[in-house]
């Protein structure tokens, strides 16, 4: 019997550890966010980068780091393409001013844009291309960062 109690809490206590793993954020002191833009929208786009704005801005007054991620993909890539970006101005002064805040441009949304529009699709300079939003985004949230669709 004393065996049995010993491998249940065992089993438990490994469950456990791996569930903390899994979601806890990473152990460095820095707070991490990811921002996702996936609507064509210049309202939404310019929240967005407000929300990114205003979190920076906290965190550095209260003297801490922050890391984020803006990713866009489906009709929200139209925010970081460098012809149709309502936005382009904001993004460039985002490159200037927030060096924490990064840019992921989804590749599967870039290819499906060129083949319908029959060119390629330029991207702001400061925008990382990622072979899909989406997994970048679940990427990010299994190493510890906070996803938000402002």
């Amino acid at each position: 019997m004393k065996h049995l109690f010993a491998i249940v809490a065992l089993v438990v206590g490994l469950t456990a550890a791996a569930v903390a793993q899994n979601s806890e954020s990473p152990d460095d002191g820095i707070h991490y966010l990811a921002l996702q833009i996936s609507d064509n929208d210049p309202e939404k786009m310019n929240t967005v980068l407000n929300v990114a704005a205003n979190v920076s801005r906290l965190y550095s007054e209260q003297a801490e780091e922050v890391e984020i991620r803006i990713v866009a993909f489906n009709a929200g890539l139209h925010m970081l393409r460098s012809d149709t970006s309502p936005v382009l101005d904001r993004l460039k002064s985002f490159d200037q001013s927030m060096p924490n805040v990064s840019f992921a441009a989804c590749q599967n949304t870039i290819d499906a844009m060129a083949k319908k529009e029959g060119q390629e699709i330029p991207i702001a300079d400061n925008a990382d291309r990622v072979p899909a939003g989406v997994v970048e985004l679940i990427e990010l949230d299994e190493d510890g960062w906070t996803i938000v669709r402002p």
